[in-house]
């Protein structure tokens, strides 16, 4: 299950399989030491949801990809890293897969988490007791609604900075400071934002209001130019002013 440090969390996102395997876990590897706390991986589909161009281009390069082929990775990986690994992906494919054995193998490869962005609240969890199922909440989300989805919640609160899909933006939306509290009334789960955050100083701001920041498109971007040594310079840097505070 995922725990949180007492510093603010770090949590950066990869598309597994774009545009390897070998690449994936190396650069699973390359990102704990750069200054990730937890690693969100993509699992490749043909019609991703709330995800922007870079993102879904991504899903392309990596689409052969399949979550059997993910779980063998994860196996591999955690001989050389305990580092949490989730996994967002469709609730389509867990489906396919099988429920029961998507999560079976979650527990069995040492999967920490899920992100399911296209299931309600009423569908979240109680699959297994080991993976967390973590909350998914746009800033436009009603009180009522952000209760339900936190009660079946684990793990943290995936907190979108802005409505629509992922990508880079210039700034955060004043509604992601207005919605965090009454977040926190519902619940006692860290809170991290994603979708746009692509600068240090963005993160930073983030890391302020929330317990934790997502980084996705500004990294797959460089790792689509196959510019990883620039993609683990800039979790450095955000790693860097998200300390700094």
């Amino acid at each position: 299950m995922l725990k949180f440090k007492h510093k603010k969390a770090l949590i950066t996102f990869i598309t597994a399989g774009d545009p390897s395997m070998a690449v994936t876990e190396k650069l699973i590897y390359d990102l704990e030491k750069s200054g990730a706390d937890v690693i969100e991986l993509g699992i490749p589909f043909s019609d991703p949801l709330a995800d922007g161009p870079v993102i879904q281009a991504s899903h392309q390069r990596a689409l052969k990809t399949s979550l059997s082929q993910v779980f063998s990775l994860v196996k591999k990986v955690r001989r050389k890293t305990a580092i949490p690994i989730c996994f967002m992906l469709s609730y389509n494919l867990i489906v396919h897969y099988g429920e029961e054995k998507f999560y079976q193998d979650c527990e069995n490869c040492g999967i920490s988490g899920v992100v399911i962005p296209d299931s309600g609240s009423d569908v979240i969890g109680l699959k297994s007791k080991v993976v967390d199922r973590i909350g998914f909440i746009a800033p436009t989300t009603k009180d009522e609604r952000i209760k339900g989805i936190v009660e079946k919640a684990s793990g943290f609160i995936y907190l979108i900075a802005v409505a629509g899909i992922t990508g880079k933006r210039q700034e955060l939306s004043s509604a992601v400071s207005e919605i965090v509290p009454r977040i926190r009334k519902h619940t006692k789960l860290p809170i991290a934002i994603g979708f746009g955050i692509s600068t240090p100083a963005q993160a930073a701001a983030a890391a302020k209001i929330a317990d934790g920041v997502i980084v996705g498109s500004a990294i797959v971007e460089l790792i689509g130019k196959k510019q990883y040594q620039k993609a683990l310079g800039l979790v450095k840097r955000m790693r860097h002013a998200i300390d700094l505070g």
